[in-house]
């Protein structure tokens, strides 16, 4: 007995099918389907993507044509940035129609820049939000009931009186924590930093009413706002980058001693005790220290997760309908439901079941939200961190060994040359008081696998000299002896190590170590992951080579707490040294 309607229902079935089909064929042989690529902060990039594949696999059509949706993980500060100065897809990859970052802070930085270079406006009016997530400082839940969490409301008053005290986390008896270590993520790249920055700014003023320049202007606001950026063990490109590291410290039991807090959105807190420090939306195995968010007490920004359909010449009528489309299924009850489920706060601010004290979090918090400066001001605070932030204590060490002479595609440059370019590039954006040496390493003696080109000391007037140091370099005929040269750089800043600096190795290199004489890369590595949290120094690589190569200086930036990148590409080395300098 055929069912009343199983014949329209198959019918349509076969009708949806055959679309679906013709699209794809259309899509290939004509260009046919209206592709949406959206640009979106990490937090929610992987959300949002599967989002959109869903969207994507209900054949939804504008004008007669198929819509695709492609989201693209991207830093909201590297957005901003490109889109100010003029997108270059060259450098920049495919431009966004739709620019998705985590606060709407960023599109008023967007706007200012971009009047200031009298360019046209890319924003719309009334854009929409999202999702919201608030800036917390989350803290290892026995670090939090120290200072009296949860019936003692806390904030950077709290955070400045442990970073100004000599004595530590052992003014409320737990020296054995040590100095307090505050985690931030660099302003100019991440919304948490940007938003620490903002509200460590509110705090310090003490004021009700937007903060205007006078108040930035005020020596004692200046001093606080210095005194909390010099609690930072060390900045970061992302809050998952902490995240990561302090997971793998819980497991050997030192998340304790890695972090005292770190800056970072409500949802990450949630995230991380689920065992999902990238969130993927993956649960694993949570830690055995789990964090607790503070809602600080002087007040905090809201990441509210704008969602801009941008006035850009590359972005056409069809895009912005096919865009407008998909914020409508974005907004639809079922999805925002998929937004708090995943532990964001709905788009009107409301708080989901995730949002819970089981999870570390406070439903009730935060009781106040603070608004963001007007443009103007946000850029001259944004522009005040580099300034403020913690001074390094860098060793930048070249390997000029012989795989360094090769080209890195035929015809093309040197490995050498690009790595010379790097290091004239970090030269640049370091500040005059910044501690800097240089090492070379592929071209030492019998007795070290290094020559010591500068020693590590104020940049100061030397950046001149530096640079033409390091463009008198060559490659040598010696194998790399890379095994050796970072043991040794990682103990001689460690043997003078200051630590009201953040100490750090650079590294320019293949990757590959040709010393025979030190082939020891476990050894190597358990040296790196058990140094002395008092005198802990990360490194961070850049490597010219064949992925293979580049293997062991994964292992030894993830053992050392620091990061690894390539930058192959002349174009790409200036975004590649920000984010190097980022994790310092």
């Amino acid at each position: 007995m055929r069912l009343p309607g199983a014949h329209n229902a198959r019918a349509l079935a076969v009708t949806v099918a055959f679309a679906v089909a013709i699209d794809a064929v259309l899509a290939v042989a004509f260009d046919w389907c209206v592709t949406v690529e959206i640009a979106s902060s990490q937090e929610k990039s992987a959300l949002l993507a599967d989002i959109a594949r869903d969207f994507n696999a209900s054949a939804p059509r504008v004008s007669g044509r198929c819509v695709r949706v492609n989201v693209t993980r991207r830093a909201s500060g590297d957005v901003e940035e490109a889109l100010a100065r003029g997108w270059d897809a060259k450098i920049d990859g495919e431009p966004p129609v739709v620019w998705s970052p985590a606060a709407r802070t960023w599109l008023i930085l967007l706007q200012q820049h971009r009047a200031a270079l009298g360019a046209s406006e890319l924003i719309p009016p009334n854009v929409l939000t999202l999702m919201q997530s608030p800036l917390v400082i989350a803290m290892p839940q026995e670090m939090a009931v120290a200072l009296g969490y949860p019936d003692r409301a806390l904030g950077w008053s709290d955070i400045l009186s442990l970073a100004r005290d000599p004595a530590g986390w052992g003014s409320v008896k737990h020296p054995e924590w040590d100095p307090f270590r505050l985690g931030k993520t660099n302003p100019t790249i991440s919304t948490s930093g940007l938003h620490a920055l903002v509200s460590t700014y509110f705090a310090a003023a003490g004021v009700e009413r937007p903060l205007i320049e006078a108040d930035l202007n005020n020596p004692a606001t200046v001093a606080y706002v210095r005194d909390v950026e010099s609690a930072v063990v060390h900045y970061g490109d992302a809050v998952s980058t902490f995240l990561v590291n302090m997971l793998d410290a819980d497991r050997r039991g030192a998340s304790l001693t890695f972090a005292s807090a770190i800056a970072m959105a409500e949802k990450e807190v949630r995230d991380y005790n689920n065992g999902d420090p990238l969130s993927l939306g993956i649960a694993g195995v949570g830690p055995r220290v789990p964090l607790v968010a503070i809602y600080p007490k002087e007040g905090t920004l809201m990441a509210d997760h704008p969602y801009a359909i941008l006035n850009a010449p590359w972005v056409d009528d069809l895009e912005r309908e096919a865009a407008g489309a998909f914020l409508t299924h974005l907004l639809s009850p079922a999805v925002q439901a998929r937004f708090t489920d995943a532990a964001f706060r709905d788009h009107a601010g409301k708080p989901g079941a995730q949002i819970n004290a089981a999870n570390g979090l406070q439903p009730l918090e935060p009781r106040r939200v603070i608004l963001p400066p007007d443009g103007p001001v946000l850029v001259r605070m944004q522009r005040s961190w580099n300034d403020l932030r913690k001074r390094a204590h860098l060793l930048i060490a070249i390997d000029v060994s012989r795989p360094m002479g090769e080209a890195l595609v035929p015809g093309g440059e040197t490995k050498l040359a690009l790595a010379k370019q790097v290091a004239s590039a970090a030269l640049e954006q370091l500040a005059v008081d910044d501690d800097v040496g240089i090492w070379v390493f592929g071209q030492g003696s019998t007795d070290a696998p290094y020559r010591e080109l500068a020693p590590v000391a104020p940049l100061a007037s030397r950046r001149e000299q530096l640079r033409a140091l390091i463009a008198d370099l060559s490659p040598s005929t010696q194998p790399t002896p890379l095994f050796a040269t970072t043991r040794i750089a990682v103990r001689s800043l460690a043997e003078h190590f200051d630590p009201k600096r953040i100490n750090a190795v650079m590294l320019l290199t293949t990757g590959r170590n040709e010393d025979q004489r030190d082939a020891d890369r476990q050894g190597l590595l358990r040296e790196l992951q058990s140094q002395a949290e008092a005198k802990f120094v990360r490194v961070f690589a850049v490597t010219y080579g064949p992925s293979a190569d580049a293997e062991s200086m994964k292992l030894i930036a993830k053992a050392s707490r620091g990061a690894v990148y390539e930058a192959t590409d002349p174009k790409a080395i200036g975004r590649v040294i920000t984010n190097i300098l980022s994790n310092f």
